[in-house]
């Protein structure tokens, strides 16, 4: 799939970035729906439209200028090897619910890993940092229903256990902020009930 045609003309660092009205942007965030893991296939994305996902996915607002985060790319076979790594490991503790949640990372043809790194000392909060890695993630998912695919964001047992951590390659310090899978919903997601606007909004009293 070749890249949508709009402005790419690089800027210059200290020259003045355009704020514009965009309609087809609203209309993305608006109607932006996950799509379940297990309903990614062909085609996933080119590796121009990877390469387009990142550079997005790091413009995020970050405190510091730190760039509290790193992304990990996989491989077909590398990621068919990590599911078997993983998978070893949920059997090695008898775990059938651990071996089955890995059909979410086996299933879709695309995995993007984003992993919170914090820079030590904390010159800025830990906490806006992690929330800056979190930035990465949403801003992936925007970018990639924008290119007109399916995108999920989840972490799962994988993502928190500390010997599936070091099989990710995790140092310390690091947590993983979220997977990205990426491919081709087989069936368009389904609308989810949201929040009430009136019962999470409301104005400071002073």
């Amino acid at each position: 799939m070749s890249l949508p045609a709009f402005d790419q003309t690089p800027i210059e660092f200290g020259q003045p970035v355009p704020q514009k009205k965009s309609a087809e942007t609203l209309d993305v965030l608006f109607h932006r729906r996950s799509a379940p893991a297990p309903t990614l296939g062909l085609p996933a994305p080119s590796e121009d439209e990877i390469d387009l996902l990142i550079r997005i996915g790091f413009r995020v607002p970050d405190h510091g200028k730190l760039g509290p985060w790193r992304i990990v790319r996989f491989t077909p076979d590398s990621k068919a090897q990590l599911v078997e790594r993983l998978k070893a490991l949920a059997e090695s503790r008898d775990d059938r619910k651990a071996v089955g949640a890995l059909q979410k990372l086996s299933i879709p043809p695309e995995a993007l890993l984003v992993i919170s790194s914090p820079v030590f000392p904390y010159k800025k909060p830990l906490w806006e940092q992690q929330l800056s890695a979190a930035a990465v993630c949403q801003n992936l998912l925007i970018a990639a229903g924008a290119l007109g695919y399916g995108a999920n964001w989840i972490t799962d047992w994988y993502s928190y256990d500390e010997e599936a951590k070091t099989v990710l390659g995790l140092s310390d310090g690091e947590n993983v902020a979220g997977w990205i899978f990426l491919g081709t919903p087989s069936e368009a997601p389904l609308e989810r009930e949201r929040p009430d606007y009136a019962s999470r909004v409301s104005w400071w009293q002073g």
